[in-house]
Protein backbone atom coordinates (compact mmCIF):
# COMPACT_ATOMS: atom_id res chain seq x y z
CA UNK A 1 0.00 0.00 0.00
CA UNK A 2 2.82 2.55 0.28
CA UNK A 3 3.13 2.82 -3.43
CA UNK A 4 -0.69 3.81 -3.14
CA UNK A 5 -0.01 6.16 -0.89
CA UNK A 6 2.92 7.65 -2.43
CA UNK A 7 1.33 7.96 -5.85
CA UNK A 8 -1.45 9.68 -4.30
CA UNK A 9 0.69 12.20 -2.63
CA UNK A 10 2.57 12.90 -5.98
CA UNK A 11 -0.59 13.35 -7.90
CA UNK A 12 -1.62 16.08 -4.88
CA UNK A 13 1.62 17.65 -5.26
CA UNK A 14 1.24 18.47 -8.89
CA UNK A 15 -2.61 19.27 -8.56
CA UNK A 16 -1.24 22.05 -5.84
CA UNK A 17 1.07 23.30 -8.56
CA UNK A 18 -1.94 24.04 -10.63
CA UNK A 19 -4.01 25.30 -7.99
CA UNK A 20 -1.44 28.11 -7.00
CA UNK A 21 0.20 28.83 -10.22
CA UNK A 22 -2.68 28.90 -12.46
CA UNK A 23 -4.64 32.48 -12.32
CA UNK A 24 -7.67 32.74 -10.63
CA UNK A 25 -10.17 33.49 -13.50
CA UNK A 26 -8.54 30.45 -15.19
CA UNK A 27 -9.28 28.11 -12.35
CA UNK A 28 -12.52 28.96 -12.21
CA UNK A 29 -13.29 29.18 -15.94
CA UNK A 30 -15.06 26.55 -17.86
CA UNK A 31 -13.61 26.34 -21.46
CA UNK A 32 -16.00 25.34 -24.55
CA UNK A 33 -16.19 21.54 -24.99
CA UNK A 34 -15.79 21.19 -21.02
CA UNK A 35 -18.57 20.91 -18.11
CA UNK A 36 -16.19 21.71 -15.65
CA UNK A 37 -13.14 24.03 -14.62
CA UNK A 38 -9.56 22.95 -12.89
CA UNK A 39 -11.05 24.38 -9.49
CA UNK A 40 -14.01 21.92 -8.82
CA UNK A 41 -11.71 18.74 -10.48
CA UNK A 42 -9.36 19.35 -7.97
CA UNK A 43 -12.24 19.75 -4.94
CA UNK A 44 -13.67 16.85 -6.33
CA UNK A 45 -10.25 14.53 -5.68
CA UNK A 46 -10.06 15.43 -2.40
CA UNK A 47 -13.77 14.95 -1.99
CA UNK A 48 -13.61 11.54 -3.66
CA UNK A 49 -11.31 10.10 -1.61
CA UNK A 50 -13.08 10.39 1.48
CA UNK A 51 -16.55 9.25 0.31
CA UNK A 52 -14.20 6.44 -1.59
CA UNK A 53 -12.65 5.42 1.51
CA UNK A 54 -14.03 6.74 4.80
CA UNK A 55 -17.66 6.86 3.85
CA UNK A 56 -17.48 3.22 2.14
CA UNK A 57 -15.91 1.98 5.44
CA UNK A 58 -18.91 3.29 7.17
CA UNK A 59 -16.79 6.04 8.87
CA UNK A 60 -17.72 9.81 9.05
CA UNK A 61 -15.76 12.00 6.15
CA UNK A 62 -13.13 14.72 6.84
CA UNK A 63 -14.72 16.94 4.86
CA UNK A 64 -17.43 19.72 5.54
CA UNK A 65 -20.73 18.54 4.52
CA UNK A 66 -21.60 21.76 2.44
CA UNK A 67 -17.83 21.16 0.68
CA UNK A 68 -19.16 17.11 0.07
CA UNK A 69 -22.17 18.09 -1.65
CA UNK A 70 -21.14 20.41 -3.69
CA UNK A 71 -17.98 18.27 -5.53
CA UNK A 72 -19.10 14.71 -4.75
CA UNK A 73 -19.77 12.87 -7.87
CA UNK A 74 -22.76 14.19 -10.75
CA UNK A 75 -21.99 17.83 -9.11
CA UNK A 76 -20.78 20.77 -11.50
CA UNK A 77 -19.22 24.12 -10.93
CA UNK A 78 -21.60 26.39 -9.04
CA UNK A 79 -19.58 29.73 -10.09
CA UNK A 80 -17.24 31.05 -7.93
CA UNK A 81 -16.62 29.26 -4.61
CA UNK A 82 -16.10 31.37 -1.01
CA UNK A 83 -12.63 32.46 -0.38
CA UNK A 84 -12.95 30.12 2.48
CA UNK A 85 -13.81 27.20 0.95
CA UNK A 86 -10.93 27.56 -1.49
CA UNK A 87 -8.52 27.90 1.56
CA UNK A 88 -10.18 24.90 3.26
CA UNK A 89 -9.79 22.22 0.62
CA UNK A 90 -6.62 23.84 -0.25
CA UNK A 91 -5.37 22.59 3.09
CA UNK A 92 -6.90 19.63 3.27
CA UNK A 93 -5.31 19.00 -0.11
CA UNK A 94 -1.90 17.46 1.33
CA UNK A 95 -3.74 16.93 5.47
CA UNK A 96 -6.22 14.13 4.27
CA UNK A 97 -3.69 11.51 2.33
CA UNK A 98 -1.95 11.96 5.36
CA UNK A 99 -4.37 10.98 7.82
CA UNK A 100 -5.85 8.51 5.51
CA UNK A 101 -2.34 6.73 5.36
CA UNK A 102 -2.20 7.01 9.52
CA UNK A 103 -5.71 5.37 9.86
CA UNK A 104 -4.78 2.51 7.41
CA UNK A 105 -1.49 2.04 9.53
CA UNK A 106 -3.68 2.08 12.56
CA UNK A 107 -5.71 -0.46 11.97
CA UNK A 108 -9.25 1.93 11.63
CA UNK A 109 -10.52 0.39 8.71
CA UNK A 110 -12.41 -2.72 10.03
CA UNK A 111 -15.93 -2.59 7.88
CA UNK A 112 -16.31 -1.84 3.77
CA UNK A 113 -19.33 -1.66 1.41
CA UNK A 114 -18.54 -2.97 -1.76
CA UNK A 115 -19.18 -0.83 -4.20
CA UNK A 116 -19.27 -0.78 -8.14
CA UNK A 117 -16.95 2.38 -9.95
CA UNK A 118 -18.23 3.98 -12.98
CA UNK A 119 -15.65 2.50 -15.13
CA UNK A 120 -17.24 -0.70 -14.06
CA UNK A 121 -14.20 -1.62 -11.27
CA UNK A 122 -15.24 -3.19 -8.15
CA UNK A 123 -14.15 -1.99 -4.95
CA UNK A 124 -14.75 -4.47 -2.22
CA UNK A 125 -11.84 -3.74 0.28
CA UNK A 126 -10.41 -0.31 1.82
CA UNK A 127 -7.30 -1.10 0.03
CA UNK A 128 -9.12 -1.81 -3.29
CA UNK A 129 -10.63 1.92 -2.52
CA UNK A 130 -7.37 3.36 -1.94
CA UNK A 131 -5.62 1.61 -5.40
CA UNK A 132 -9.01 3.29 -7.05
CA UNK A 133 -8.33 6.48 -5.83
CA UNK A 134 -5.26 6.86 -6.82
CA UNK A 135 -6.27 6.09 -10.80
CA UNK A 136 -9.08 8.37 -10.30
CA UNK A 137 -6.97 11.04 -9.13
CA UNK A 138 -4.85 10.10 -12.06
CA UNK A 139 -8.09 10.80 -14.74
CA UNK A 140 -8.70 14.02 -12.72
CA UNK A 141 -4.61 15.23 -13.24
CA UNK A 142 -5.54 14.40 -16.66
CA UNK A 143 -8.29 16.55 -16.99
CA UNK A 144 -6.61 19.53 -15.49
CA UNK A 145 -3.76 19.32 -17.89
CA UNK A 146 -6.40 19.56 -20.84
CA UNK A 147 -8.74 22.49 -19.15
CA UNK A 148 -4.63 24.41 -18.52
CA UNK A 149 -4.49 24.18 -22.67
CA UNK A 150 -7.87 25.08 -23.10
CA UNK A 151 -7.60 28.12 -20.96
CA UNK A 152 -4.76 29.44 -22.47
CA UNK A 153 -6.86 29.31 -26.47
Amino acid sequence: METQFTIIQQNRKLLYHYLKNTPKEDLFQIPKGFNNNIWWNIAHVVVTEQILVYKLSGLPVNVPNQVLERYKKGTFPEGIPPKEEVEAVTKLLFSLPQKTKEDYLNGVFTNFEPYMTTPKVGLNSVEDAIAFNAFHEGLHLGSIMALARAVKN
